[in-house]
């Protein structure tokens, strides 16, 4: 890398991190309509990062949710075009009081920034900005061309960005795609994340008597909403983690032996997961490893459940209803669409007598898988490797970035995740934080890439 670029990104260390402290401040929690006006905000200071990089065409436009903002530089003649993805959103703060300093007042403790959105993804977003900023302002110009796509909606399922896509398909088209918007293995371990897993779920309503009634005039006789939810909730799975929704696992794509060979190799750490969560045992579906369980498989999960009283002492009665939530994640050729309807037959096979169910599915994303061999994909691994001199590893992921799967589809581009958060980070938890090891010398895996791109 270009010594003059190192010397920036030293001397502005501290300009960047005061810099992406103000992001964080801004509360963009896309899930709840009170932060309408913080997306709205979030989406502007973004924008007029992208000017101040210097980035043409900029503009901010508006969706059937909240907006996406557009920016490029294309005056590398003859080079590939990069889309940068990336959003501004963030998830909720809850439970707030465990958190150590304010959830939007970025903290920097022990080398790591504390700050909801510092992993997830404003941390990642940020850096693309200020890697282009150090070549530019040293070089004068950038090694290729540049778009930046970032959305407000992707802790949403990014439900409006693929009307979006399919409508401006030539303000998008690119060569490839890059997402920072995963992580490494472990600490000082590059990764780069070859599949990602889909996702959809339903929300579960329960309705049983018109109001809640007197448990001793009516208890035995009348049934009760919560005992009825929690037998279907019950017949989800078996006793092993195996799911029992009929048809459930018909289209999974199996992990192939050489995938399972590799995942051994990297000899992960099972212990450290059960440190690190303070249990004392992993759970999951019989017969595979725990790699093979969150990277290649398919899960069912409960991820709320509530009804009846809720408060100090006891109240003797039958709720009139009960409410889960349940999502799934899923694997290379399930279809979401598919996977819902087979979860509503199943749910409507064990209802139980005397109550009624309402089923309202959530918003659905596509599983992701890339070759690993493509050109793009091989020397964004050399660029991690010449920065932490460290062989990368190609890894899956369990999570899930809808968006991905969408590009992948409607544009037939390669996609490169190039990530830089580690899991312990706490995204989507109380106490995100982002490692500034990995700010730091993702910003020099970034510059070495697009430098690295523009010679082949």
């Amino acid at each position: 890398m270009n010594q003059k670029i190192e010397d920036y990104l030293v001397n502005n260390r501290d300009t960047h991190l005061s810099q992406l402290k103000d992001f964080l401040a801004i509360p963009s929690i896309s899930t709840l309509p009170e932060h309408k006006g913080d997306i709205e905000k979030a989406a502007e200071w973004m924008a007029e990062s992208l000017k101040i990089l210097g980035m043409d065409n900029v503009k901010v436009y508006e969706t059937k949710g909240h907006p996406v903002v557009y920016g490029d530089w294309m005056k590398a003649e003859g080079k590939p075009t990069v889309l940068i993805y990336g959003h501004y959103d963030v998830q909720p703060v809850d439970p707030v009081e465990l958190w150590q300093s304010p959830p939007f007042s970025a903290e920097i403790r022990d080398e790591k920034i504390y700050a909801r959105g510092a992993s997830d993804d404003k941390g990642q977003t940020f850096m693309h900005l200020k890697a282009l900023e150090a070549i530019l302002e040293t070089t004068g110009t950038l090694p290729l061309n540049f778009k930046f796509c970032i959305e407000g909606e992707e802790e949403m399922g990014s439900p409006n960005l693929p009307a979006f896509a399919e409508a401006h398909k030539d303000l998008l088209e690119a060569d490839l795609v890059v997402v920072s918007d995963t992580g490494m293995i472990e600490k000082g371990k590059p990764s780069i994340t070859y599949g990602l897993r889909g996702l959809c779920g339903l929300q579960i309503d329960v309705r049983g008597p018109k109001g809640d009634i007197h448990s001793g005039l009516y208890g035995g006789g009348v049934q009760n909403p919560i005992h009825a939810l929690v037998q279907i909730v019950d017949s989800f799975r078996s006793g092993d983690g195996h799911i029992l929704v009929n048809g459930f696992y018909d289209d999974v794509l199996a992990a192939t032996e050489q995938e399972k060979e590799e995942f051994a190799s990297l000899a992960f750490n099972e212990e450290g997961v059960k440190q690190e969560l303070g249990v004392n045992e992993l759970a999951g579906e019989k017969g595979y490893s725990y790699l093979e369980q969150t990277w290649t498989r398919p899960t069912l999960e409960v991820n709320g459940i509530y009804g009846g009283y809720q408060g100090g002492g006891l109240k003797t009665v039958l709720p009139s209803s009960a409410h889960a939530k349940i999502s799934c994640r899923l694997v290379p050729n399930q279809d979401p669409s598919k996977i819902v309807e087979l979860l509503k037959q199943h749910i409507i096979q064990h209802l139980p007598a005397g109550v009624d169910v309402e089923l309202t599915p959530f918003d659905q994303g596509y599983p992701f898988l890339t070759p690993i061999d493509h050109p793009y994909v091989q020397a964004a691994g050399a660029a991690y490797e010449q920065v932490y001199d460290v062989k990368t590893t190609y890894i899956r992921s369990g999570g899930s970035i809808p968006i991905v799967a969408t590009f992948t589809q409607l544009f037939n581009l390669p996609v490169v995740l190039m990530g830089f958060g580690l899991p312990s980070e706490n995204f989507h938890a109380p106490n995100e934080h982002f490692h500034l090891e990995n700010f730091d010398k993702g910003l020099r895996v970034l510059c070495h890439y697009w430098n690295d791109l523009a010679k082949m």
